[in-house]
């Protein structure tokens, strides 16, 4: 394994991104807005709701309908301090994961996708690498991203959200130990999910955009655990973020052992 030639490929890809605003400013944007607004409008959340005619007691009331793990949980707490925190903690957790996901979904559509819209993919494609290293090459220059720009996020959101609550919680609260496997366990895996994903839709794409909004289909299933848990019917818990990074895992490893299979520089060139 050539892995002077590899890393030299991830340099060339994180290079580009740098420099590409089309690829960095929704990178910038998403995760300015989940890490440092989120947190603010989470806080202000209850007085925005008196003021459109909606009391505390509803949102308490919709507390009260969550499961009895997460009610012991927010037990403690005065009313007003179990919304910010049930917002902030809870409800915002699955919200996190999408920066990973979308982070590692642009750079991996404009991976192979973008290379054709430059007209440099004919010159990557001939580089002295084998298929598999070109493949790992592609992958962990969108993994290795993705995780960073997680990892600086989380930092962000740690400050940003117990800054925002102070004035109700008093105290720093945040993080918990959910959250710290949510970041290190399943983060990571939403991001190969992510790439694995793109990867194998950009090298059939003829542009970026083609490629990333025919990925964009990636964010249901992040959509549907917050469905899951405003309505309830779960919430995250360190058994359930470890079992969603069980599932994401096994379903990563599915796809880039299949990419590595079908991936095949020869075919590329003739898409190109």
């Amino acid at each position: 394994m050539n892995w002077r030639a590899i890393f030299a490929i991830v340099r060339k890809d994180l290079k580009i991104v740098l420099q590409n605003k089309g690829v960095l400013i929704p990178i910038i944007a998403v995760s300015l807005i989940i890490f440092g607004a989120l947190p603010w409008v989470s806080v202000l959340a209850p007085s925005m709701v008196n003021m459109g005619g909606t009391s505390l007691e509803q949102l308490n009331a919709l507390i009260a309908q969550m499961p009895a793990g997460l009610q012991n949980q927010l037990a403690p707490y005065t009313a007003e301090q179990q919304t910010v925190i049930f917002f902030l903690v809870y409800l915002l957790a699955p919200m996190f994961l999408i920066v990973p996901l979308m982070v590692a979904t642009v750079i991996a559509a404009d991976s192979f996708a973008g290379e054709r819209e430059r007209h440099t993919l004919e010159t990557l494609l001939y580089s002295p690498t084998t298929d598999r290293e070109l493949f790992i090459a592609k992958l962990l220059s969108s993994w290795l991203a993705a995780v960073f720009i997680a990892f600086i996020g989380f930092l962000l959101y740690i400050v940003m959200a117990n800054a925002a609550a102070w004035s109700v919680i008093g105290k720093i609260f945040f993080p918990n130990w959910m959250w710290m496997v949510l970041v290190l366990w399943v983060s990571p895996a939403a991001a190969g999910l992510g790439l694995g994903t793109m990867v194998l839709i950009s090298g059939r794409a003829r542009g970026f955009q083609d490629a990333y909004q025919t990925g964009g289909v990636v964010v249901i299933p992040i959509l549907l655990l917050m469905f899951g848990q405003l309505t309830g019917a779960m919430y995250f818990s360190i058994g359930v973020v470890i079992l969603i990074g069980i599932v994401l895992w096994a379903i990563d490893i599915v796809l880039i052992w299949y990419g590595g299979r079908v991936f095949r520089r020869g075919r590329l060139i003739a898409r190109s």
